[in-house]
C-alpha cells in the first residue's frame, strides 16, 4: 500500500510518526488492510521524542521488552536502551511493516473538524517546506502525538537569567557544537532528564551540579537482565518474547500497587537503596528523601546506579535549594550561597498540549476537550471517529498504545463490516468529572491539567492506570457496549448521487 501524495480522502489519518504513530500505522497494515490511511508528521524526521532530543545519555526511563511494540519484540540486550537504539527501532519497524512510505513530512496539522452530513472528518494541515494549506478528508482519526509540545519545553522566568555569561540550554533544544571538556555545569532539576544527563555529563565536563528545589523517587536497576536471555533459550521465540513482556509488564504494575497501599515500607526501602550506594555519611534525608510518597510523582529509575557512582566518584554533587537569581559567574541561591557554572541546564520539564494542539471542531462548533471525559483513556466523550494514543504514567509509553492501537482496529473493523460510518462514546451512565486525564502530581502536570481531557470515576470514564485492568477493558471487551454508539447517518443527497454514477 502506497500513498499518494495527491490524494485527499483517507479511511484513516494517523496524527504523528512517533513511537505511537508508527505502530499505529502498524497495525493498521496487520488489522485493516482494506483502509486507505497517511500519517502526517509535522517535523521531517519520524521517531517523536526519540528523534526530537539530543542531549547526552538519554535512554528511556522504562524497560524496552515493554516500550518495544508486542508484535515485533525488542531483541536487544539492554533493558534500559540508549535513545538511538530506540530510534533505530522506530525506523527498522516503519520499514519492515511498510509504515514509512505512508508518512507526509512537514505537515502539521491545525483543524479538524467533524462534518455530521458526510460522516466524515476535514483535516487542515500546514506544510513546512512551502507554508500551504492542505486539506484532507478521513473516516477517522487517530492521534498518536503525545501529550507535550514539541517545539518549546518549560522554562520558568528565573531572576537574572539575562545577567549569566554562559550558554543557558534547554535539553528540548540541545546544541550539537558544545564542548565540555574542563567546564563545571550546573543541571536545574531533578526529573528523568536530569539524572539521565548527569551522569553523561560527569564524563564529559569537570564537574556536574544537580540544582534541585526537593528530591525525586530515583531507583537502580539493572541495565541487562539475565531471564530475556535464559527465557529465550528455554521456550520458542514468540512465547519467550510474550512471557518477558508479561514478566517486566507485571513486576511494573507490583510495584505501582505495592506503593499505592504500603507507602511508607516503599519509601523506607527505596531510601535505604539510594543509601546504600552513596557515600558513607550522605545527607540522603536532605537530597534523596521526597515529602510525598512513592508514585504520587513518578519514579525515575537509573541503569546500574550510574547516577550514584558519579557522587561517590566525585564528578557530580547535589545541592537541595531555591533559585534566588542567576549572576554573572552562576546561580546565587536562596540560602546565599553562590553555584559557579560555565554552562547551565533548565531540565525543568515540559509544556503539555493535547493532540498537538490541533483545534477539533464538530459542524463548526469549537470542541473543548478540557471539559470532555475520557472513553476507555482513548477516545472522547461526544466526539464521533476520533482516538488518541497515551501511554502510562506508572508503566510503559507502548503498554497502552498498544492496546489502543488494537483496540482502535477492531473498532474500525466493526465499521467496516457492518456499514456503520460513525461510532460515539456517548455518557449514558452520566458518570461525574473526577480529575484530568494524567492523575500524577507532578509540576509538569498540574501546570496544565486544566487544558486536557478529563475523567470520571467510573467505568469506562475512569482512567486506570492498571494494564490489567485495560488488558481486559481493550482487549478482551465486545467493542459494542452501552456507551459507544454506531450510527450510519444518512448521505447527502449530492453524496448519494455520485455515488450511484
Amino acid at each position: 500500500m502506497t500513498t499518494d501524495v495527491t490524494t485527499k480522502h483517507f479511511d484513516v489519518l494517523i496524527i504523528g510518526a512517533g513511537l505511537s504513530g508508527v505502530g499505529a500505522g502498524s497495525y493498521l497494515e496487520r488489522e485493516c488492510p482494506w483502509a486507505s490511511y497517511a500519517i502526517l508528521e509535522a517535523r521531517d524526521a519520524m521517531g517523536g521524542t526519540w528523534d526530537l532530543f539530543k542531549y547526552p545519555g538519554i535512554r528511556s526511563d522504562s524497560d524496552m521488552y515493554t516500550l518495544g511494540f508486542t508484535f515485533r519484540p525488542w531483541d536487544g540486550e539492554k533493558a534500559i536502551a540508549d535513545g538511538a537504539d530506540i530510534l533505530q527501532y522506530i525506523k527498522d519497524t516503519a520499514k519492515e511493516e511498510g509504515v514509512e512510505d505512508q508518512i507526509r513530512y512537514g505537515h502539521k496539522v491545525t483543524g479538524a473538524d467533524w462534518s455530521s452530513a458526510d460522516a466524515c472528518w476535514r483535516v487542515t494541515a500546514e506544510r513546512s517546506d512551502t507554508g500551504e494549506k492542505v486539506e484532507l478528508t478521513a473516516g477517522f482519526v487517530f492521534s498518536c502525538t503525545g501529550y507535550y509540545r514539541y517545539d518549546q519545553g518549560y522554562l520558568p522566568d528565573f531572576a537574572g537569567m539575562d545577567r549569566f555569561s554562559g550558554p543557558i540550554i534547554h535539553p528540548q533544544a540541545w546544541p550539537n557544537d558544545l564542548d565540555f571538556s574542563g567546564k563545571r555545569v550546573v543541571v536545574i532539576g531533578s526529573g528523568a532528564t536530569a539524572v539521565t544527563l548527569i551522569p553523561s555529563l560527569a564524563e564529559l565536563s569537570d564537574h556536574v551540579t544537580m540544582l534541585q528545589r526537593s528530591p525525586t523517587y530515583i531507583g537502580s536497576v539493572p541495565a541487562k537482565n539475565p531471564l530475556p536471555g535464559l527465557l529465550h533459550k528455554v521456550l520458542p521465540e514468540k512465547r519467550a518474547a510474550a512471557a518477558i513482556r508479561w514478566f517486566y509488564a507485571l513486576a511494573t504494575q507490583a510495584f505501582y500497587q505495592i506503593s499505592q497501599r504500603q507507602p511508607k515500607l516503599v519509601k523506607r526501602l527505596m531510601i535505604k537503596g539510594v543509601s546504600a550506594q552513596l557515600p558513607k555519611g550522605y545527607d540522603v534525608a536532605t537530597h534523596f528523601t521526597p515529602s510525598y510518597n512513592p508514585w504520587d510523582q513518578r519514579v525515575c529509575m537509573v541503569p546500574d546506579g550510574d547516577l550514584f557512582k558519579a557522587i561517590k566518584a566525585g564528578k557530580a554533587d547535589v545541592v537541595t535549594d531555591h533559585i534566588d537569581t542567576f549572576t554573572e559567574k552562576g546561580i546565587r541561591l536562596q540560602s546565599g550561597r553562590e553555584l559557579e557554572a560555565d554552562v547551565i541546564i533548565t531540565a525543568t520539564g515540559l509544556q503539555l498540549l493535547f493532540m498537538g494542539g490541533v483545534a477539533l471542531t464538530i459542524d463548526g462548533e469549537k470542541v473543548d476537550q478540557s471539559t470532555r471525559l475520557t472513553y476507555k483513556g482513548m477516545m472522547l466523550e461526544g466526539v464521533p471517529n476520533l482516538a488518541f494514543a497515551i501511554g502510562y504514567t506508572n508503566a510503559s509509553w507502548t503498554l497502552k498504545c498498544d492496546l489502543t492501537c488494537a483496540y482502535v482496529c477492531r473498532v474500525l473493523n466493526h465499521l467496516h463490516e457492518t456499514g456503520a460510518r460513525q461510532c460515539t462514546p456517548r455518557n449514558t451512565n452520566h458518570t461525574p468529572v473526577t480529575e484530568s486525564l494524567l492523575g500524577l502530581q507532578s509540576g509538569y502536570i498540574q501546570r496544565s491539567a486544566h487544558l486536557l481531557p478529563k475523567q470520571g470515576e467510573a467505568y469506562p470514564w475512569h482512567v486506570y492506570q492498571s494494564y490489567l485492568r485495560d488488558y481486559r477493558a481493550l482487549k478482551r471487551s465486545d467493542v459494542i457496549d452501552p456507551f459507544m454508539q454506531f450510527t450510519n447517518p444518512k448521505q447527502p443527497v449530492e453524496a448519494s448521487m455520485a455515488t450511484a454514477s
